[in-house]
């Protein structure tokens, strides 16, 4: 038996290989990461890592001796160079092949660079993998005036910890709003206020013409002829899925690896898990490609029984999440496509959450501070099962959703207020 080989030693690897186990797998399992280190978390690298709160061994999914135990063989700074579809084989760049029963492919995503003159200059960072956040931890022990490129998720918790650390910190963000993208007007301006509020300098529509500095960045020079001061600039402008491996290999490509409901890609023998694929989800009413250690991990769950031969199509709700300050933003569902939203709870008190419907429908919830909101929505979600708006903002309690759904036959009937909370904060 050739086994299972798994490319890509992020979250989405490593819970492969772990629920491929638990499922009761006992063929040989093979992770391959190009990273030198022990798969870890990537989400504490923004915030606690760098503030110093979370690093070493608390940063590992799982220590060595797991991987050991469970017969998971892991090959760190390995790369896989090409796949032989024909021979079900892995090339990889040490000259050794593999072959394989089942192919999974994990291989993430890679941070978008700033394409402006001066981009390359030392004092440019990205943070996306353990190394990054070692070298930018560094810099900004050092650094005193701080420019983000990029309103979005990454950069807003950049420049909160940024601010935690004493700097002086300006965002860019190239659109008219905070992560435009992803959230409703109303939470553009709550977290617009509340990095102001802070003391960080927001710019909204604006963008960055050149990074100035003969070998160091030492500003940032503006569409208007201005120049912000930096010694540090830190790039926060979007992912673009690393694709290559199956581009080359004659797998289809989209906006990512193309896979089925199955996470099956056009090879039969191949599955493509986390940042790096496209797929139908039934939230997003068409194909998409998620960047969340949920998705992630759920995909993962769901290839390791497909491979037990215990298919299902994937259909998790997705959820994500981001700190910034004292704030924790939660989110439920694709709230793309709606044309109504609810607010519940006030910002004032910062503890609210947006309910967002399409017509009639509930499709997705963001809460500030509601972790209980969260966990209800999730459920909700998760049954196909909908509020009416005059329901979600019926009340300002914050356990009230649990009424709603214990009408619905959804209840938390076992849990405790205070283990729902904890729950959803996980």
């Amino acid at each position: 038996m050739s086994g299972v080989i798994i490319v890509g030693g992020g979250q989405g690897g490593y819970q492969a290989a772990a629920s491929l186990r638990t499922e009761g797998y006992e063929g040989p399992i093979t992770i391959f990461s190009e990273e030198p280190h022990i798969p870890y978390q990537r989400p504490p690298l923004s915030k606690a890592f760098v503030l110093g709160k979370q690093e070493g061994d608390r940063l590992l999914l799982r220590l060595e001796a797991y991987y050991t135990e469970r017969n998971i063989e892991l090959l760190l700074g390995e790369r896989v160079q090409s796949i032989d579809r024909a021979s079900s084989t892995v090339q990889l760049a040490s000259g050794a092949s593999r072959t394989y029963d089942w192919l999974v492919l994990a291989t993430g995503a890679t941070n978008r660079k700033l394409p402006v003159k001066g981009a390359e200059l030392d004092g440019v960072c990205y943070l996306r993998t353990l190394d990054e956040a070692k070298a930018l931890k560094a810099r900004l022990e050092a650094a005193q005036n701080v420019v983000v490129i990029g309103g979005g998720f990454i950069g807003l918790e950049i420049a909160a910890t940024s601010r935690i650390l004493g700097k002086q910190v300006t965002v860019l963000e190239s659109l008219p709003r905070l992560m435009a993208r992803v959230v409703a007007p109303v939470l553009s301006d709550y977290f617009l206020q509340s990095h102001s509020e802070k003391g960080v300098d927001v710019r909204l529509a604006a963008g960055c013409t050149e990074i100035l500095g003969k070998t160091k960045a030492t500003g940032v020079a503006l569409p208007d002829g201005g120049v912000l001061p930096a010694d540090l600039v830190v790039v926060g402008i979007g992912v673009v899925p690393n694709v290559d491996l199956a581009r080359e290999a004659g797998l289809t490509i989209s906006n990512g690896i193309a896979a089925d409901e199955f996470l099956k890609t056009s090879d039969e023998k191949i599955f493509a898990i986390g940042d790096c694929v496209e797929y139908p989800n039934p939230f997003a009413g068409g194909r998409v490609r998620l960047e969340s250690v949920q998705n992630a991990v759920d995909q993962a769950v769901a290839v390791a029984r497909t491979i037990m031969g215990r298919p299902a199509p994937y259909s998790a709700v997705p959820w994500f999440w981001s700190d910034q300050f004292d704030i924790r933003l939660q989110m439920a569902g694709l709230s793309t496509g709606f044309d109504r939203t609810v607010l519940r709870g006030t910002m004032e008190s910062h503890k609210f959450s947006v309910f967002y419907f399409a017509g009639p429908k509930l499709v997705g919830v963001d809460s500030v501070n509601r972790p209980a909101d969260h966990l209800g929505a999730r459920k909700l979600l998760g049954a196909q099962k909908t509020l009416t708006p005059e329901q979600a903002a019926a009340k300002n309690d914050r356990h009230e959703i649990y009424e709603v759904l214990g009408s619905m036959g959804l209840g938390f009937k076992q849990r405790t207020a205070k283990a729902r909370t904890r729950a959803a904060a996980d």
